[in-house]
């Protein structure tokens, strides 16, 4: 039978883990559904990600050239 007490270091309360060691399936089914949330963000970040149209996409700066940059007023 699974054991439950090692929740209790992160947080959870003595009714919780209690009744998560009665009951061990309600703790299956809790992760099975953090897992499925967790599957479903990553497939809507990806399909946002895959239908960015060219012109939604943040373009680069071009750095300008460093003799430019380095080459101050009265310097040749």
């Amino acid at each position: 039978m699974i054991n439950y007490d090692w929740l209790k270091k992160v947080g959870a309360t003595n009714e919780f883990v209690a009744v998560l060691n009665d009951q061990p399936h309600l703790g299956l089914n809790f992760l099975l559904v953090l897992a499925g949330l967790a599957v479903q963000c990553l497939l809507i970040w990806f399909i946002h990600f895959a239908t960015l149209k060219p012109e939604q996409t943040k373009k680069k700066a071009k750095k300008p050239a460093l003799d430019k940059v380095r080459a101050g007023p009265g310097r040749k």
